[in-house]
């Protein structure tokens, strides 16, 4: 156990316990061996201060909207290392001349694909670095009359034709696997050579699933976690990331001001 000072600009969280999820670069590299060379583990320490944040209850949906959005940030970075580029030529200002360089372009076409709907939070980050990158939406729920919660789709968004060289696939949490494996199966029929997943949390059993199943898919995660509850929650998780995005489970604002032991339990 880690006993963690943290801080953030909306509030303070002192001597917070929990089975820690952070690792070194030896144990990452040790999990690489485990998990496979296509799953690869974040070990930076500012990304994990980020991650044990967006954890907390403590966490209001504006912050943590916020901190979603920084670490599929530095995330998305990590999952776009090997993308193609291309020569390009450019002039470069030098005093009142301009001199011929030869730079790169990003060669690939790529694709975002959010699962909704919690994959939303990850979408204006990745916009961020890859600004011409096309936006596809599908949109999974898990039934709960059956007892493996299997996937449903109920919306998806992908064109007839497949013009990605790429496809991103977000979502913010993977515990089971069963709706990222869905979601695969369907980009690999819609053609899409590609396909890379980019995850803040992921557990184990779900990594080793994907990887078992698909194993030319990427995947980036930030953490691993090594529980998956009976409902194929991941724990500790980090709760429903779309009910804490978009704030569809607040307390109102008296009880935000009482003291947390006297406030209300949640389901949510």
């Amino acid at each position: 156990k880690h006993r963690i000072l943290l801080s953030s600009s909306s509030f303070h969280l002192s001597q917070l316990e929990h089975k820690s999820t952070i690792m070194t670069d030896k144990e990452t590299k040790e999990d690489v061996a485990i998990l496979g060379p296509n799953v690869h583990i974040s070990s930076h320490p500012v990304l994990s201060h980020k991650i044990t944040v967006l954890r907390s209850s403590s966490t209001l949906p504006s912050v943590f909207r916020q901190l979603l959005r920084e670490v599929t940030y530095h995330l998305g970075y990590e999952a776009t290392t090997d993308i193609a580029v291309k020569p390009m030529k450019i002039s470069v200002p030098v005093g009142d001349d301009h001199i011929d360089h030869v730079g790169v372009h990003i060669k690939d076409h790529v694709a975002l694909i959010p699962i909704l709907r919690s994959g939303l939070g990850l979408v204006d980050a990745m916009l961020e670095l890859l600004p011409n990158a096309s936006i596809h939406h599908i949109g999974m729920y898990k039934s709960h009359s059956s007892a493996d919660h299997v996937p449903i789709q109920y919306y998806n968004r992908l064109p007839r034709k497949c013009e990605a060289d790429i496809a991103f696939v977000l979502d913010p949490v993977i515990g089971t696997a069963s709706t990222v494996l869905s979601v695969i199966g369907i980009l690999k029929k819609w053609g899409v050579p590609k396909i890379h997943v980019i995850t803040v949390i992921a557990s184990r059993q779900g990594l080793k699933k994907i990887g078992d199943t698909h194993t030319d898919v990427i995947i980036t995660a930030g953490v691993v976690d090594e529980v998956v509850n009976e409902n194929g929650m991941v724990v500790p998780g980090l709760g429903d990331s779309g009910d804490r995005q978009f704030g569809t489970a607040l307390m109102d604002d008296e009880e935000y001001l009482m003291h947390p032991s006297k406030r209300k339990r949640s389901d949510a």
